[in-house]
């Protein structure tokens, strides 16, 4: 990471904690593949509408105990690494986190949320079954790769290795639960062999009456010897109840006989109650959702299709969406027909039709168009949290015409009979997977039209009802914010806690020299950052010696980590940030020592930070220390003095408040 990048990510770090109520609320932080998963103890500290407007996020909502920050693919993991280094929190894990996270749930969130991890963890696999299913049936039906002997050749190769990983899909999922709830994943992978042992009679063929099936007798009880191929929620059972049975033996089997003992009980052990609990109990269940779910079709019929299609995006808000992967998994194995896919399809993109209309309603507004084009990209390749978290669910009308869409595009998949092949994969890619039965094609384009056009014109109509923000952006000075945001009693409210009170702003504030040496514009700063100014306007000093000072009374916001730099606000609310060298971040605190802590009230020239200038130096870093006003209000701006021979003594800037 280049240091212009670090230090912009370094003011997000500083801004983000200070938004989610300060170091000592935070009690976990982790990433996924988009979002900035924070654990906090209180989440109603957390000022989520200021959150939404911090550089770079895409969005910000509240998710199982998490509050989850939208940043988007590749760059949320440059954003989490130094939001995680400036609050000591870089070693945890999104496991870690989401053990934070738990214990904040109640039962019933826990078992879906775990539901869901067990299903993100082998998606590639389902995917690029799904994804082989797909090109497999469209290949299957051209004539000339059936003529073609290489081309029918490469096609039953990606049918057999298409057919392999859902008939295996099983052994991956007990290998995955069983990792998920603590256990050895070797377990669960002996445990899946076992469901699909060619010793047992397969479940399909036992099914239609054609294989004879063993019976045993264990306890008085008949135990048929039934393999559980397509026994998706008995693999999730089992997968758990092998990680438990591993964890016990683990603790109670004596150290010397551990390694020998423990792993044979549990599989001995897994495998009865396999055979007589965990199976015909997890095959009724199968057997009742797959029930309920056709039933819907026939009894409810469109008005089920519709109200699935135009709700189904607002469970991707909870973050527990992929707990669809398991009962699409059993659809499949029980039907051959999986219709939740292209209802899920269609709820995706009406919500991208949503994003166009609210996109054309603001396509003046510079910031609009940068958010909302990248957002609709992603709906396109199924991806939908950019346009739920960054504009829908923001201003809630968009969200509305979406799910409106939504059931619109449910409609025609009901009249048109749609339905997938396979799961995993949605909209643009996922028109591979539709059933061709029926020109399934043909109706997967119809109906991912109607939505995204429903989503669209509802957007449309709604806007001119609900859209309060266009009347903002066109009425000079409308939502604007000016100065510190206001309390609901309407009085500024203070950044940091325990700053003291002033009864009034005064004309200007005044920032003494902070550090013995030759004071340079910021534009001489040898870092492009710092010279254009990326983090704010200031001055910069090169010091004579390895010593920092308070430029005014105030209250130390955050001290870095890694001790090169520091947050300070005075007590008029001016926030600034203190960056003692260029890059110094690499010598993770080595040569700096910092005698003030977060919190800490301190006076004009009081010593907040020394470092060994010299080593610094040797070490190939240069010493040059900006001061940047990282946050200024509109009602303020900054005067500089001319570039001097700087002490304490120097009067650096001066802060004018316009509305003082």
């Amino acid at each position: 990471m280049d240091a212009k990048k670090r230090q912009r990510y370094e003011k997000i770090s500083i801004e983000l904690t200070k938004l989610v109520g300060g170091r000592e609320n935070i009690q976990g932080v982790a990433h996924c593949a988009t979002r900035l998963r924070i654990v906090l103890n209180d989440n109603d500290l957390a000022d989520l509408k200021a959150i939404e407007d911090v550089d770079l996020a895409k969005g910000v909502f509240v998710a199982g105990d998490q509050v989850q920050i939208i940043f988007g693919a590749g760059l949320v993991n440059d954003v989490y690494e130094v939001f995680a280094e400036y609050n000591n929190m870089k070693n945890m894990s999104l496991s870690d986190l989401k053990t934070v996270a738990n214990k904040k749930m109640n039962p019933l969130q826990r078992i879906i949320k775990a539901l869901s991890d067990v299903f993100v963890d082998i998606m590639p696999g389902i995917l690029a079954a799904a994804l082989l299913t797909g090109l497999s049936g469209v290949l299957g039906n051209m004539e000339f790769v059936q003529a073609n002997d290489t081309l029918y050749g490469i096609n039953r190769l990606i049918n057999i290795s298409s057919g392999a990983i859902f008939g295996f899909l099983p052994l991956a999922v007990a290998y995955s639960a069983c990792k998920r709830f603590g256990g050895r994943p070797i377990l669960g992978i002996v445990m899946g062999c076992i469901m699909l042992s060619d010793s047992l009679a397969n479940a399909y063929s036992a099914a239609q009456g054609t294989v004879e099936v063993t019976t045993l007798h264990l306890f008085g009880f008949g135990v048929d010897l039934v393999g559980f191929q397509g026994g998706i929620i008995v693999a999730l059972l089992m997968g758990f109840v092998t990680a438990k049975l591993d964890i016990f033996f683990e603790k109670k089997v004596p150290e010397v006989i551990r390694l020998l003992l423990s792993p044979l009980l549990t599989t001995l052990v897994g495998a009865l109650l396999l055979f007589t609990a965990i199976g015909p109990v997890g095959r009724g269940l199968s057997s009742g959702i797959t029930n309920v779910l056709v039933w819907m079709t026939q009894n409810l019929g469109v008005f089920g299709y519709a109200i699935f299609a135009g709700l189904q995006q607002l469970v991707v808000i909870t973050g527990l969406h992929h707990i669809f992967g398991a009962i699409e998994a059993q659809l499949l194995a029980d039907t051959g027909r999986n219709f939740l896919n292209p209802l899920m399809s269609v709820a995706i993109i009406a919500q991208g039709g949503a994003v166009l209309g609210y996109l054309v309603r603001h396509r003046n507004n510079v910031k609009t168009r940068e958010l909302c084009i990248p957002s609709f990209v992603s709906v396109l390749f199924g991806i939908t949290e950019p346009a739920l978290f960054g504009i829908n669910l923001r201003y809630r009308f968009p969200i509305i015409g979406g799910c409106i869409g939504g059931a619109l595009g449910g409609i025609v998949v009901y009249v048109t009979n749609l339905a997938a092949v396979g799961f995993g994969t949605t909209v643009l890619p996922g028109i591979a997977l539709a059933d061709p039965a029926g020109n399934g094609y043909v109706n997967y384009i119809i109906a991912h039209g109607i939505a995204i056009a429903g989503g669209f014109l509802m957007t449309l109509i709604l806007g001119r009802f609900m859209d309060k923000v266009q009347d903002e952006e066109t009425t000079p000075g409308a939502g604007q914010v000016t100065g510190a945001e206001s309390t609901s009693e309407g009085q500024p409210e203070e950044t940091p806690k325990n700053l003291p009170k002033e009864t009034e702003s005064p004309a200007e504030e005044e920032f003494f020299g902070y550090a013995d040496g030759q004071m340079i514009a910021m534009e001489d700063v040898k870092d492009d950052t710092f010279a254009n100014k990326v983090l704010g306007d200031g001055v910069a000093v090169l010091p004579s010696e390895g010593k920092v000072y308070a430029p005014a009374d105030g209250v130390i916001m955050s001290v870095f980590d890694t001790k090169h730099a520091l947050c300070f606000a005075s007590r008029y609310g001016t926030e600034i940030l203190i960056h003692i060298g260029v890059d110094t971040v690499n010598l993770q605190g080595k040569y700096f020592t910092a005698h003030v802590k977060d919190g800490d009230s301190v006076k004009k020239g009081q010593l907040l930070v020394t470092f060994d200038k010299d080593q610094i130096e040797k070490a190939g870093y240069d010493t040059v220390i900006p001061m940047i006003f990282t946050d200024l209000p509109e009602e303020k701006e900054i005067e500089k003095s001319e570039p001097c021979q700087m002490t304490r003594q120097t009067k650096a800037v001066v802060v004018r408040f316009h509305n003082g």
